[in-house]
């Protein structure tokens, strides 16, 4: 589920009168360039199409009447993804909203990392779990910059933070990730040892203590 610009529009009280105003005529272009990358963006964070839908809606919502704050307007996108954050981080909080979509998406980088050879290999079980147990940020900055293709100095401008930051914030969530998913690796191993385990124990036992003729499934 997505949203239109019209909800948008009625969202922030924008009616027909100022159908002539170039503000208004600037976020429907940004609109209508970067509405879909920003909701994959916050439904690959919340995994919920109704509440990726809001939280997009509320996004292009502060956008407008944040517009002013835009200082260099050919940093629309990284800003946009700036409120986007803002708005999952606080209404996830708000919310308790836990639920993740496994990763997918394209990396235009030279060359893939390790998060995005995994994402295309989709351990969708894993992966998720994974991600799930990193910090907000982290997982934030790994999504933005592996899957929505953010530059450094734009996830540097959508997380508010400078681009050494950035960069550092970055590594930290591929060093996490790369922990959790290892653990999580370990753990799904361990519980398919159990099941072979369980599995062996119950054919000792029937091979020591075979059915009668009379227990036999079918007598």
């Amino acid at each position: 589920m997505s949203i239109s610009a019209t909800s948008w529009q009625l969202g922030c009280g924008v009616t027909t009168a100022s159908e002539g105003s170039g503000d208004r005529t600037f976020i429907e272009e940004l609109f209508a360039l970067h509405h879909g990358e920003i909701y994959a963006y916050i439904l690959r964070m919340v995994r919920d199409a109704d509440v990726a839908a809001d939280f997009a809606q509320d996004t292009f919502i502060k956008a407008y009447k944040a517009q002013d704050s835009l200082e260099d307007r050919t940093k629309a996108r990284a800003w946009l993804y700036q409120i986007a954050h803002r708005v999952v981080l606080d209404e996830m909080r708000r919310r308790r909203i836990v639920r993740f979509m496994p990763w997918t998406g394209e990396n235009y980088g030279a060359a893939p990392s390790a998060e995005h050879l995994a994402m295309e290999m989709r351990f969708s079980g894993p992966l998720a779990r994974a991600l799930a147990r990193i910090p907000e940020r982290q997982r934030a900055a790994l999504l933005l910059a592996e899957v929505n293709d953010l530059t450094g100095l734009e996830l540097a401008d959508a997380l508010g933070i400078s681009h050494v930051a950035a960069r550092a914030l970055l590594t930290r969530a591929r060093e996490s990730l790369r922990l959790a998913l290892a653990d999580e690796k370990r753990q799904e191993r361990e519980r398919e040892a159990a099941i072979d385990a369980a599995y062996a124990e119950r054919a000792r036992a029937l091979e020591a203590n075979p059915p009668s003729d009379e227990t036999r499934p079918g007598r």
